[in-house]
């Protein structure tokens, strides 16, 4: 799994419960004192009020991306966060006790709050910018090899320094290969003194960037140390994966895929996912109608033509499907040959821009989930086109197809709009890693960043 399911951010967002949890509580003792503090918690249902406000807190927290180790790591960006996540939460309880009035708690106590958690919060995060700046401390691995596998594997982990990944150096007979490439890499010796170097570094993490073919692979030395439970073994595909939470087309071997532990689909694993998912595209249509109403009314204010868009996409197993969308460009966008987005594509009118950049544009697409041409969740669909250009140009580009193509999908909220044939080898990498990873947990995840993303306007075009 990536960082993103971690040990890690599951012990900080415990962390970030107890916390807010806590300064609630003293909160309410400094606001009313000892008697009627207990009073409220036990008479007026405080338990469940206070639960309710830090569950509205840890979800404001985590739209700010404050379980983003990358905004840990900046600590100008992270106290702007924490006071914009917390001013929001608070925001969001003030209209939610306007609603639910029984809920609501007293505005000294809510101020006493803030500023409790917010010292707390910002000392928690404060030493774990200390702590995972420490070269000591984190995850220190050892590279095995010095091809573009080995090379690709520690660049991975250098950018992802901020969630702990320390490399400990090479171990290769070719060192000059890796020093043109990877910034401040260490020699630590040859293949043949492997297990003296791993005793010696006190390395947590081997990852093999050599094939087991060639006669310098060190199988004896590996087997010891993997018997022995000292170290965890990794190739590095699997270890690129982890980082980044992308396949590597370079890395790819087919056999890797094929012995993944992915557990298989049942039947009525099938059933109950696309149940649940036709169940939210209903709930969508039906939530967001006054806003495609409006929508549809200002498309036809603004320009000729039909408010409602058709387009051919390639669907599961290849099948093709017209895919709905409320039209963004011009009648006239295109002339016969099908061509790709522009950053300020001219096509597009203003109220296009607009429904595109907070995703407005897409709400038809519901009615392609409840026909089940679509999923909730999975690769973008693209257009027939495009498709056999890109199956031509890059590999295993078709196996996207094995899934149904979704609303929302990993690499989309991972990935900026690409418009070319780099940008579609990289979002196939994300695809590729949402079908071999494919689970609730994870589907659960993208829901939540995909909320995310339309609410700060992130990812369209």
């Amino acid at each position: 799994m990536t960082e993103r399911f971690s040990h890690r951010t599951v012990v900080l967002v415990a962390a970030d419960f107890a916390i807010i949890y806590t300064a609630l509580l003293l909160a309410l003792y400094l606001r009313i004192g000892l008697e009627g503090s207990v009073f409220q918690l036990t008479e007026n249902s405080g338990w469940s009020k206070i639960t309710f406000v830090t569950l509205v807190c840890l979800l404001s927290l985590y739209f700010y991306d404050l379980y983003d180790y990358l905004i840990l790591n900046n600590r100008r960006e992270l106290k702007l966060r924490l006071v914009q996540a917390l001013g929001t939460a608070w925001l969001m309880l003030a209209v939610l006790f306007y609603i639910l009035p029984n809920w609501e708690i007293g505005r000294g106590t809510a101020a006493y709050a803030i500023i409790i958690s917010l010292l707390w919060l910002l000392v928690l995060r404060s030493g774990i910018h200390f702590i995972l700046g420490h070269p000591n401390i984190g995850e220190r691995i050892l590279i095995v090899g010095e091809g573009f596998v080995a090379i690709d594997s520690a660049n991975a982990a250098l950018q992802r320094r901020d969630a702990g990944y320390r490399i400990a150096g090479f171990v290769t007979d070719e060192f000059e290969k890796v020093e043109k490439t990877v910034g401040g890499a260490r020699n630590l010796g040859n293949i043949a003194d492997l297990e003296e170097i791993v005793k010696a570094e006190k390395i947590d993490s081997i990852v093999i960037g050599v094939r087991e073919q060639r006669g310098n692979f060190p199988v004896d030395a590996l087997l010891r140390l993997r018997l022995a439970g000292n170290v965890s073994i990794e190739e590095s595909p699997s270890f690129f994966e982890r980082v980044t939470g992308r396949i590597h087309l370079d890395m790819l071997r087919p056999s890797w895929l094929i012995f993944s532990h992915r557990a298989p689909d049942t039947q009525l694993k099938i059933i109950s996912r696309e149940a649940l998912y036709r169940s939210l595209a209903l709930i969508g249509m039906i939530l967001s109608a006054p806003i495609a109403l409006l929508t549809a009314i200002i498309i036809k204010l603004e320009s000729a033509g039909p408010c409602l868009y058709r387009q051919e996409r390639v669907g599961k197993n290849g099948r093709t499907f017209e895919l709905i969308k409320f039209r963004s460009m011009r009648v006239d966008a295109e002339d016969g040959t099908p061509v790709w987005a522009a950053p300020h594509d001219e096509r597009v009118t203003v109220v296009g821009r607009i429904i595109r950049k907070i995703r407005v544009d897409e709400i038809p697409q519901f009615w392609n989930i409840l026909k089940g041409e679509m999923s909730f969740i999975g690769p973008r669909p693209e257009r027939p086109h495009f498709v056999a250009q890109l199956a031509r140009e890059i590999p295993y580009y078709e196996h996207r197809h094995l899934v149904a193509p979704g609303l929302t999908g990993w690499a989309q909220i991972k990935y900026p709009y690409g418009a070319s044939i780099h940008d579609a080898r990289r979002k196939l990498e994300y695809d590729l890693y949402y079908i071999k990873n494919q689970s609730l947990a994870l589907d659960v995840v993208i829901l939540f960043e995909t909320v995310k993303t339309i609410l700060f306007g992130r990812g369209g075009r």
